[in-house]
């Protein structure tokens, strides 16, 4: 699950992180009245699930930024009149963009360094791993692809957490000393701290940045969390925004289902994570494009099925659908069930092609070859991927 900046800031500030004074509104009025408290000199910055915004420009407007600094009430409420309602497209965003429904208003910082600070889980090490980069305010991606060896990393041991020669270790490599290192160290430490007590999956901050005063402090938030965790934070589950989810990611959620959408036009419905991600590969393989990540689970239902097959079509690139299923805890003859009950329902039309293994595997074939429906059965992987790749055609 991911949360806006503010609502992030907000985490920072409840563990101790420092953040510039703002508040996030809804109307152009509140905007002006919160930079009117804030002194007159703020930054307006648009609120969406995605990065990017300082360069993302309102669709038809290109001259309205994502985040700009504004030096009075008035031309905060007049930049955020042309946030507000508007459709912000970024490099993240894709060219359809998200709507901006909040801005934030925050006190504008004399900014002498910007630096980046991030917490993720390495998978490779089993570890949460600290990346720092005296390259702020840049894409990290851009950064580790260009100049490798200005980024930092440091794995932490969960037994031991983080540790103050890992922190020093750090703060050296940014160039910091004395004082500035003790405020490093500190944050350094909250941010730890805010990373394992949230169960976060990502903590960032880009940039991080030195004040002309000294200050150290988090200009950007950005955080992340471990659906699979949610159940321990109902007041993290609060944060959500689902007006930021895909509505056919959002409705999967709410059914148990795993489902990210792609941009191919084969829709794959696959019991399992690793069986998911073959299928994609297979389909690729095969010449085509996978339209989407689809996991029903191990113990899928009828009625499962029958949501996951609403989900698939509702993307309207889908022109064919390969249903790919190794029978354990759910059984092929409940799928197949399932999938005759799915495609009689929603009137299917398009090509399906189906491919059964493990238990009750010949009950399930029998159901779906009695079913009466134009479906394709399919021996295994390769031959699924080839007769629904053949059905839209034949590969690219």
């Amino acid at each position: 699950m991911n949360i806006h900046e503010y609502q992030a800031k907000e985490l920072f500030r409840r563990f101790g992180i420092p953040v510039p004074d703002g508040r996030a509104v809804a109307t152009a009025d509140e905007a002006e009245k919160v930079a009117q408290e804030l002194g007159g000199k703020v930054v307006v910055k648009a609120q969406i699930h995605a990065g990017g915004r300082g360069k993302g420009a309102i669709q038809g407007k290109p001259d309205v930024r994502g985040v700009k600094v504004v030096s009075s009430p008035k031309d905060a409420r007049a930049h955020a009149a042309a946030l507000l309602g508007g459709v912000l497209v970024t490099h993240q965003t894709g060219p359809s963009g998200r709507e901006v429904k909040k801005v934030l208003v925050e006190q504008a910082s004399d900014i002498a360094k910007e630096l980046y600070l991030a917490a993720t889980l390495d998978r490779e090490t089993s570890r949460v791993t600290v990346i720092a980069s005296t390259q702020g305010g840049m894409d990290i991606e851009e950064v580790a692809a260009k100049t490798p060896e200005k980024i930092l990393k440091q794995a932490v041991d969960p037994v031991t957490g983080l540790m103050p020669f890992h922190a020093r270790k750090l703060a050296y490599g940014l160039g910091f000393n004395g004082e500035q290192q003790k405020q490093f160290q500190q944050i350094l430490s909250k941010l730890y701290d805010t990373f394992v007590k949230t169960d976060a999956s990502l903590v960032e901050v880009n940039p991080l940045i030195v004040t002309k005063g000294g200050q150290i402090m988090a200009l950007d938030a950005k955080m992340n969390f471990d659906d699979n965790a949610l159940f321990r934070h109902p007041d993290i589950c609060e944060l959500r925004d689902l007006g930021e989810e895909d509505p056919k990611e959002r409705v999967a959620k709410d059914a148990g289902l795993s489902y990210v959408a792609l941009d191919g036009n084969i829709g794959c419905l696959v019991n399992g994570a690793g069986l998911a991600m073959a299928t994609m590969d297979i389909i690729k393989t095969a010449g085509s494009e996978p339209a989407n990540f689809l996991d029903v689970g191990g113990g899928a239902t009828e009625e499962q099925v029958t949501q996951a097959f609403k989900i698939i079509l509702a993307d309207p690139k889908v022109r064919a659908i390969l249903v790919n299923i190794f029978g354990g805890i759910a059984k092929c003859d409940v799928i197949a069930n399932g999938v005759v009950a799915a495609a009689k329902q929603v009137g299917l039309k398009m090509p399906l092609v189906v491919r059964l293994e493990g238990t009750n595997v010949k009950e399930g074939k029998r159901i779906l070859k009695d079913s009466g429906l134009a479906i394709t059965p399919a021996d295994d992987m390769m031959d699924a991927a080839k007769k629904v790749v053949a059905a839209l055609g034949g590969a690219k």
